[in-house]
């Protein structure tokens, strides 16, 4: 597979597994540590889009500022969430997967496996033990 970028953040142990899990498929991605490196408005806007889900599908509630700022309330734009994402990286979800086959937010972590090339991955352990069996099945190309 060409291309494999992943949003990720080291702390998340939902993103550190959907990281392993890509590298023990055998791909080495990209890694970008968004709270480093926060995407541009415009990639944001194209990474929803890419999922298929609307902008707030993205928005993490978990540990952020997200209740303080009142973001379940409908009342707020894109532009506006953009606005709020591109102060406060943190409310990005993760980890963000991009691949030739499709862009996903994957959690669980083995929701990756529904985007990486066709074929069986080895059993994958998770850091809490939990074991993946991958399927092989995969979205279409």
């Amino acid at each position: 597979m060409s291309e494999v970028l992943i949003y990720h953040n080291p702390a998340c142990g939902t993103s550190r597994n959907t990281l392993a899990l890509i590298r023990h498929s055998g791909i080495e991605p990209t890694v970008v540590e968004y709270l480093k490196t926060p995407p541009s408005r415009e990639q944001l806007r194209e990474i929803a889009a890419a999922t298929g889900q609307p902008l707030r599908a993205l928005l993490r509630e978990k540990g952020t500022p997200y209740a303080e700022l009142d973001l379940g309330n409908p009342k707020w734009s894109d532009d506006e969430l953009l606005d709020f994402i591109a102060q406060h990286p943190i409310l990005m979800n993760r980890p963000i997967v991009v691949t030739p086959l499709g862009t996903k937010l994957c959690r669980p972590s083995e929701e990756v496996l529904e985007i990486l090339p066709a074929g069986k991955t080895a059993p994958f352990t998770k850091e809490d033990g939990e074991r993946i069996e991958d399927s092989g099945e995969r979205r279409a190309g």
